[in-house]
């Protein structure tokens, strides 16, 4: 579902497109002058790489493992405080328990 759909490469094969030679004619024109200019060669289609597209120099790799690790730090603080959050509250509701079974009992007693 997240993974990017790439269209197919173009397939098309090279030796079907002429180049233009000059500014108004092709290569093939049966007009009474040369053509201005050579013919250049044609220029093959390019061949995907096998290599992802995104290249990191040393320099973005040390900011991106900076980035990594402080938001491994932010996340992990966070939690951390939420489960401590958690945890002193538990233990002053234990209290309050204890606190409050203690009076009702001492209550009975007498």
């Amino acid at each position: 579902m997240f993974t990017p759909k790439y269209p197919t490469p173009d397939t098309a094969d090279a030796s079907l497109v002429r180049p233009l030679t000059g500014l108004v004619h092709p290569a093939a024109c049966d007009c009474h002058h040369a053509p201005t200019s050579p013919a250049p060669a044609p220029v093959p289609a390019p061949v995907p790489a096998g290599r992802p597209s995104v290249q990191f120099t040393p320099g973005a790799l040390v900011v991106a493992a900076a980035g990594g690790t402080a938001l491994v730090l932010v996340v992990g603080t966070v939690l951390v405080s939420m489960l401590l959050a958690v945890a002193i509250t538990a233990a002053s509701v234990a209290i309050c328990a204890v606190v409050l079974r203690s009076l009702l009992n001492h209550q009975h007693n007498r």
